[in-house]
Order: C-alpha cells, then structure tokens, then sequence
C-alpha cells in the first residue's frame, strides 16, 4: 500500500489514539455481523468490553460490565434495541449508538433501478431480515412494473441454523425448538454446533427461504459453506452426507422450487488439497453428474475475489478437469466445468473501500473511487460471472451500481495486475 501522508498519518493516529480505552458494548444477534462490528472497532483501536445478543442482555451487561459506549441492534430477540437503550439510559446515562437494517428494502428498490439483477442472501443473515427485505422490495418493483421477474436473478443460501429476528424466542432457544426437537435438523448431522445439511432440514429451509422471498422457484440455491462439515467429519463420511444433500437439491429442482443449486464456499474452493477444508469442484461436478445423471442442475459457486483474496484468479489450488496432475485456479476450473461463479466479499466488508495502491489506480482510470477500483478488479476477474457486493446506505448504492454502466476490464489488466505485484 502507498504510505500515508503524513498529514493523513498524524490523523489517523490521532483517532487511534483518542479511540484507544474506550470501552464498547455490542448487542446484535446476528452473530457474523457481531464478528465483524468487533473486528472494526477492535482495529481502530476500541475496546470491545461485552457482547450480547439480545436486547435482555445487553441491559444486563450495560449494568455489570460499565461501557462507555453502547452498539445495539434496532430489533433483536426478547427486548427490542430502542427498549434495551431505555432501560440503559435509565439507570446510566452514556452515548448508544443505535444500528439497523430497516433500510435494507429502499436499498434493494434502488438496485434494481439502477438496473442490478442479481441478489444474492442467506437465510442467516440477519436472523432472516435479509431475505424478507429483498422479497418485500422485489414484490413491490414486480407490482409497480418496473421490473419483470424472468429480468431478475435471486440466489440464497442453506447450511447454517438460522434464527428468527422476528421470533420473541433467544435465538438458541429458537434454532433448538425448532430444528434439534423437533428432528428437523438431526443432532449427529450438526456440525460445529452451527451447520446442517440433512435432507430433511435443506427441505425446511428452502420451504422457508420460499417463503420468505415471496417466489415460487429460487434462480439458484447455495448449499453454505459446506467445509464447515468437511471440517469436522472427513471426505468419506461427508460424501455420504453430500450424496443425500445432491438428490434432495434434484429433488427441489423436479418440483419447481428451485432452478438450479451450487455450492457457496470462503475457503473450500481456494485452499489447496493439502488443506482440511478443500472442496475439490471437479469432483463435486462428477457427484452431481452421478447422481443427477447429465442433466443435474449443479450449476454455479460462490467464493470470494477481491483484491487481498485473488486466490479464485491467481493460486493454482484446483485439480485441472480431467487431469490428475495438473492444477488451476479456480475460476480456471469452474469455467471449465461450464459453471457461472460469483464474487462474494468484492470489497471486503469495505476494507477495501480506502486509499489503494498506485498500481491499481493506474489499472482502472474508469473508475473514480476506492470502492468503484476495488469492484472493478472483482468484476472484471477471468471467468467470473457477477461480483456481489452489499451496501449499507443510499450513498454506497449510488457509488456501487454506477459501476454498472462501465463495461469489465479486460483479462490482461487483471492479469497484469497480479503478476506485477500490485496486489
């Protein structure tokens, strides 16, 4: 990265060090975007002193733990964030800074505006806010005629044991009342206490994601993060659980709830065989092409390119289809194999959205921001089909989709790119 100047520098290091003793609670019940909250506010420096994930506890630890600063969640389980601020401010008065997605469907209406039309969730994210936000918004654009639905591409995803934001119940009480009790989701199919793929517990999901869409078939339905399971139980007994996973998926397809399924990975694509959690995409496209015989409907991945993970580019970590020795990288591999890909974390959580390397300015004088250069590299990778990349604000919308009148880069910039050492 080019070094700050030292104007910059002396700025940022004094934010540092105001931030630095500052003691923050945070309450959200969405455990990834709790991680990543930590993560940020960690690396500018404050203290994290207390977690919550709901609105009850969140009091508690205001309570006992003493923050100077509080980070909630509008809606969350048991107590709400605007009751849960109340309830602090009434015994100890200290600044809460109030956090949500209810702006998540405006979001959704400008993309498909400004002529988005892929979107991509997970039945996770948000305790399933996020699928019902992108239903909601897409019903409203279909009923208002400004978008047809054979004009829109609607992916989701199933593995992990979601909550219900919308459900009174604490989240552990709701994914075990649920799923576990109820058989939905078998105690010995659960790996690492958070991850399903039994048939019966992907029928449930993809009834609920459905659902909570508001669409009679999803374009393309993601079997999440299924390293986390191979992980945990090994290629043998996680080829069992994978053959039972495909013909449920095949099954969904014959019926018409979904069009086609694939697999959405961080690391199983882009590690190498060595590595517990590889997920070799040839041999996951001959099972498919076993069990669906050659019409299966295995049709695309998920994994993350941006410019500090251009691993799907650059790092030969596939075995070449139809070779044994020779190895590709992964947007090699799955081009090969005739499979659409996609980009997720383009930016990175917006870790990339800041001042970039000379090398990548000079690659992409089409795009005018940090953020637009970093989404250009994405989406202009060699095999990629869409980059996908989520917004927090109307004013990240607007930077984002303007990328989309911008035709991709060539494959020779990115390439380029790489090999000069610019990532």
């Amino acid at each position: 990265m080019r070094r700050q100047p030292v104007a910059e520098a002396g700025s940022a290091g004094r934010e540092r060090e105001a931030a630095e003793g500052v003691r923050i609670l945070i309450a959200e019940d969405e455990t990834l975007i709790r991680l990543d909250l930590r993560q940020l506010l960690e690396g500018a420096g404050f203290e994290i002193c207390a977690e919550a994930r709901d609105g009850e506890e969140a009091v508690e630890l205001a309570r006992t733990r003493e923050p100077d600063l509080a980070l909630l969640d509008v809606k969350m389980p048991r107590l709400d964030g605007i009751e849960a601020a109340r309830r602090i401010l009434d015994e100890r008065p200290i600044p809460i800074v109030m956090v949500t997605a209810y702006g998540e469907e405006e979001l959704v209406g400008r993309a498909v505006e400004a002529g988005v039309n892929v979107f991509d969730t997970a039945i996770n994210y948000r305790g399933q806010k996020s699928e019902r936000a992108i239903g909601r918004a897409l019903a409203r654009a279909f009923g208002e005629g400004r978008a047809a639905r054979d004009e829109v591409f609607v992916s989701t995803k199933g593995g992990y044991l979601p909550h219900d934001a919308d459900d009174p119940r604490r989240g552990s009480r709701y994914v075990s009342e649920t799923f576990i009790d109820t058989g939905i989701a078998p105690r010995a199919e659960i790996a690492q206490g958070c991850h399903c793929m039994a048939p019966g517990y992907l029928e449930d999901q993809i009834e609920r994601s459905r659902t909570n869409l508001g669409l009679e078939t999803i374009d393309l339905y993601y079997l999440h993060n299924v390293e986390t399971q191979l992980e945990e139980i090994g290629w043998d007994n996680f080829r069992a659980r994978l053959v039972r996973a495909i013909e449920t998926l095949e099954a969904a397809a014959d019926a018409g709830k979904i069009a086609a399924w694939g697999y959405a990975t961080w690391n199983g694509l882009r590690v190498p065989p060595e590595h517990p959690e590889h997920l070799p995409v040839a041999k996951l496209h001959d099972l498919a092409r076993e069990i669906g015989g050659e019409g299966h409907r295995f049709r695309g991945v998920q994994l993350p390119v941006n410019l500090a993970m251009a691993h799907a580019v650059a790092f030969r970590s596939q075995q070449k289809p139809g070779s044994d020795k020779v190895r590709v990288p992964p947007l090699e591999a799955t081009q090969t194999l005739g499979l659409g890909a996609f980009a997720s974390a383009s930016l990175l959580q917006g870790r990339l959205a800041v001042e970039l390397p000379d090398e990548v300015v000079s690659a992409f004088p089409e795009a005018d921001t940090p953020a637009r250069r970093a989404l250009q590299f994405a989406r202009s990778a060699p095999g990629l089909t869409a980059a996908l990349v989520g917004v927090s604000s109307p004013e990240h919308a607007s930077e984002n989709f303007g990328l989309a009148a911008v035709p991709p880069s060539s494959p020779d910039t990115i390439l380029g790119l790489l090999s000069s050492g610019g990532n």
